[in-house]
């Protein structure tokens, strides 16, 4: 068991350090920096040559990379260039909606698959079985985007169940509350789960067969 977690807590790793690589690579790869971002197509060479000094861009691209990556691994996320604010706060600002979020879709997620993968997969080879497989395929083929506007037409245009939009916030002093935060976020939970529970079930009724 202990094996098995070093593997996945490696491989976790590997896949991030892969990826930062990669992306820092595409970005250095790309035309234009931040710097021109920051300062617009009008600046000048000098103005450019000077906040790419202070943002650190005339040094090599290993160089920051490893900088950068000495800084994460002390815990030192580095500055967003658009708001001028650490970038771990900006996370952590918007964590209190994600996570929520996130734990919701995973759960609705688990519990549809499993309900649905071990029904079909009792019910071999007849109209349940069949029925399953066709909504799961249904589920796959729909895009997420378009169930999200199915889901706001149905429950919060015409039946007024849920807002259309917005995040009334979990105290009463943002004018919402625990049940108005988890209401807001029912929606955008389930068009989260549908195409990963669909995908579940699929593998569950595949593995008990």
């Amino acid at each position: 068991m202990s094996s098995f977690v070093l593997q996945r807590f490696f491989s976790f790793f590997a896949t991030l350090a892969v990826t930062s690589v990669v992306v820092f690579g595409v970005l250095e790869w790309l035309p234009g920096n931040a710097a021109q971002v920051i300062l617009g197509e009008t600046a000048t060479p000098e103005s450019l040559a000077a906040m790419e000094e202070k943002l650190g861009l005339n040094q090599p691209a290993l160089s920051r990379y490893v900088d950068w990556v000495g800084g994460l691994l002390q815990g030192q996320s580095g500055m967003s260039i658009s708001y001028d604010t650490p970038t771990a706060v900006l996370m952590m600002e918007r964590m209190h909606v994600t996570l929520p979020l996130a734990i919701m879709a995973m759960s609705i997620t688990v519990l549809v698959a499993l309900c649905l993968g071990l029904y079909a997969a009792s019910k071999q080879n007849t109209a349940g079985d069949v029925g399953v497989m066709t909504l799961s395929q249904l589920g796959l083929a729909l895009p997420n985007f378009w169930l999200a506007i199915l889901l706001i037409l149905l429950f919060a245009v015409h039946l007024q169940w849920v807002s259309a939009g917005g995040f009334p916030g979990w105290s009463e002093e943002d004018g919402g509350g625990l049940l108005a935060g988890t209401a807001a976020l029912i929606l955008p939970a389930i068009a989260l789960a549908a195409d990963v529970a669909t995908l579940n079930v699929v593998a569950l009724i595949g593995t008990a067969q």
